[in-house]
């Protein structure tokens, strides 16, 4: 799941659309230097602090992969110091994002979690019912495990022509047929890539709705009070709110479902004050 994200890591803050020009960089760099590129270096981190191994940030100053979206989110709403490391490098499962802390390394942002959680005496589900903590993992799961492969395909594969800016020029003629192959091999493995693009957004539309459904007029998922859940839903929805300019799953979250657009501001304002406001805008400077 998660280790589709190390495609999207030549992302940076100035131009939200490099990821394809990079992408390409690293396809025909070769496995000799990619593997020069992202090999490991040691280095000395601060104690107690939580080092998030994951790629740059896109246009927004957040990140393109929802897990390490999730992972932030979540260290600010328990209060955890972390910092970012910025890096191609994979975890031993081939993920990103990763963790350090204290020296232990951990992969994949539920076992991060549930890792920090024991280490540090966390439980910001506390306040949660069995019933809603059971309900929260199957809207946890289906956001990471489906949502996420919807948007991945829309994204990358089905439209990825329709968020290619004119600046790549011929670039684009063999960067993007690359680069769409390669995420379609991997749908197809998940499952996803098996159907065609109107049925991924007939299921993208599904998820969306019943999440909106559920969520009402509250302010968080479960009430007034966040927890483990809004910060793995917000990662996925962030992605739909700011990162699909242009595509079906942006209009759905601002038009169709205008109370998942306001969560999404609810959770920017509540654990992401410092993200620009005008970051649209400079984005379409860049474009023009």
């Amino acid at each position: 799941m998660e280790r589709l994200q190390s495609l999207s890591d030549c992302i940076n803050k100035d131009n939200h659309w490099l990821v394809l020009a990079g992408t390409g960089a690293v396809l025909i760099g070769g496995i000799t230097a990619y593997k020069m590129l992202t090999k490991r270096k040691k280095k000395s981190w601060p104690k107690d602090t939580v080092v998030l191994h994951s790629v740059d940030k896109g246009i927004w100053d957040m990140s393109l992969t929802p897990f390490a979206v999730k992972l932030e989110t979540y260290f600010r709403l328990a209060d955890i110091p972390y910092i970012n490391n910025p890096t191609r490098q994979q975890s031993s499962k081939k993920k990103i994002p990763w963790i350090e802390y204290n020296g232990e390394t951990v992969a994949d942002s539920a076992f991060i979690i549930e890792y920090l959680n024991k280490k540090l005496a966390l439980d910001l589900n506390m306040h949660l019912t069995q019933t809603e903590r059971a309900i929260g993992r199957a809207f946890s799961k289906m956001m990471e495990d489906n949502t996420y492969w919807t948007m991945v395909m829309s994204r990358w594969y089905h439209d990825i022509y329709k968020v290619n800016p004119p600046g790549l020029g011929l670039m684009a003629s063999w960067v993007l047929p690359i680069f769409a192959r390669m995420i379609y091999k991997q749908g197809w493995q998940q499952g996803m890539g098996r159907h065609s693009r109107d049925e991924v957004l007939h299921i993208m539309e599904e998820d969306l709705k019943a999440v909106s459904l559920f969520l009402d007029k509250k302010k968080f998922l479960f009430g007034e009070k966040p927890c483990e859940v809004d910060c793995a839903v917000f990662g996925q929805l962030s992605q739909f709110c700011w990162h699909m300019p242009g595509l079906y799953g942006e209009t759905l979250i601002h038009e169709k479902y205008p109370n998942l657009k306001e969560y999404c501001y609810r959770m920017k304002k509540a654990f992401w004050p410092e993200l620009g406001t005008n970051a649209r805008s400079k984005l379409e400077k860049k474009s023009t």
